[in-house]
């Protein structure tokens, strides 16, 4: 039976190998979590737990077929401001975020690119998975094009938003998250995190 079948039983009751650790055991659930939540996102969380039910090792950067990534919905301690990167490589505005290398704890990733990318402390991170998405990073560099399974987090700042620019960034910005949904020279994946923080507040 394939991840992708599995999925149509709750992969709560998925029989773990005893060499899995918690944070894969974690992810697991959080995948299930996600799929209750976000129903008509089935797809997606399929192709997220066919990943995870790979042979390979998939929270490693060597796996150029695809490996995950973590990333944090970074929101202002109001909740009205998100802060997003101009991102160095890909010259787009976009969430913070980068590669696991080896951490199989996703929640714990986006939370430290969340402190490496921004300088910000005192930040705190949400338990559920808050959006996922399975994006084309094209060749850079000598590596080749690959894909990325980013597995988003929100993650709340404190009272300090004097943020300091890290290598990565050309630069930071914070943006008043109603606003984004009316740029549309950004990410379509940053629209839907929009629409879906936005819905949680209650707005329309």
């Amino acid at each position: 039976m394939t991840a992708r079948t599995g999925l149509k039983m709750e992969m709560t009751q998925r029989n773990m190998s005893i060499d899995e650790t918690h944070e894969q055991r974690s992810l697991a659930l959080a995948l299930a979590g996600y799929r209750q939540r976000w129903q008509d996102e089935a797809d997606t969380v399929a192709d997220f737990a066919d990943l995870f039910a790979d042979a390979g090792n998939p929270f490693v950067r060597e796996r150029l077929a695809g490996h995950f990534t973590g990333a944090a919905w970074l929101v202002s301690a109001d909740g009205e401001r998100v802060l997003l990167t101009h991102h160095r490589k890909l010259d787009r505005w976009l969430q913070l975020g980068g590669h696991a290398d080896g951490d199989t704890d996703l929640r714990r990733v986006a939370l430290k690119e969340a402190e490496e990318e921004s300088g910000l402390g005192g930040l705190s991170v949400e338990p559920e998975i808050f959006d996922l998405d399975r994006h084309r990073i094209p060749e850079h560099k000598g590596v080749p094009a690959h894909w990325h399974y980013d597995v988003r987090y929100v993650v709340h700042a404190g009272s300090d938003e004097a943020f300091v620019v890290s290598d990565e960034s050309h630069a930071l910005a914070w943006r008043d998250i109603a606003a984004l949904l009316q740029d549309a020279t950004l990410d379509a994946s940053l629209h839907r995190m929009a629409r879906k923080w936005l819905l949680r507040r209650g707005s329309s």
